[in-house]
């Protein structure tokens, strides 16, 4: 199975390249088109800005490829903010995958700690990705913004407010948390999306 990692101006390429060599495969990590369009599995993964990484694909025309893969594509963290439709993040348009926007959160009170780092359960979860999966199982979370609750949310969290942990719309999923850094309930995931 092929299965390529996109590479951009930032991203967690590394540690999901671990993830992946776990489960015995040997990812590619590429921004050549040709690599992608070829790939089994996809993944987009995150870290990073939103405005200069949307810059990095437009130059490189693969914000259009993205759009039109056909295979399993799982964006991870700024993956998956991009895949929606806005950004609050540099004020930024994104793929438009998902019709959904991205804002930023704003804390309520003092206890609020902006970003969100660290563990918290997910709830609501539907979806072949999250195949034996428990109901408000620990993830890791590393994230300023988030992506509104829509008709794609497959997982829920909170945080300051209830959002989209997790989004999917036929071949494209996505997820806010980091699979590669939650430990083995992370691994099931990320060994789900390549049985799809």
């Amino acid at each position: 199975m092929k299965v390529v990692i996109i590479k951009y101006n930032a991203g967690n390429t590394k540690s999901v390249e671990n993830a992946l060599l776990r489960l015995q495969l040997q990812p590619i990590i590429t921004d050549d088109a040709d690599e992608i369009i070829r790939a089994d599995k996809i993944i987009f993964p995150g870290v990073g800005h939103a405005q200069t990484t949307m810059r990095y694909l437009k130059e490189r025309n693969l914000d259009v490829l993205i759009k039109s893969l056909k295979q399993p594509v799982l964006g991870i963290c700024l993956g998956q903010q991009l895949m929606c439709a806005h950004s609050e993040e540099g004020d930024v348009d994104g793929l438009g995958i998902f019709p959904v926007n991205v804002k930023k959160f704003i804390s309520n009170n003092n206890c609020d700690k902006i970003p969100q780092i660290g563990w918290n359960s997910l709830y609501n979860v539907q979806s072949p990705l999250f195949a034996s999966i428990p109901e408000n199982s620990f993830v890791y979370f590393v994230h300023s913004y988030y992506c509104e609750l829509s008709e794609y949310t497959i997982a829920k969290c909170d945080y300051i407010l209830p959002f989209s942990a997790a989004l999917q719309k036929d071949n494209f999923y996505a997820v806010q948390f980091h699979p590669e850094k939650s430990a083995d309930i992370g691994q099931q995931i990320i060994s789900n999306f390549i049985s799809l």
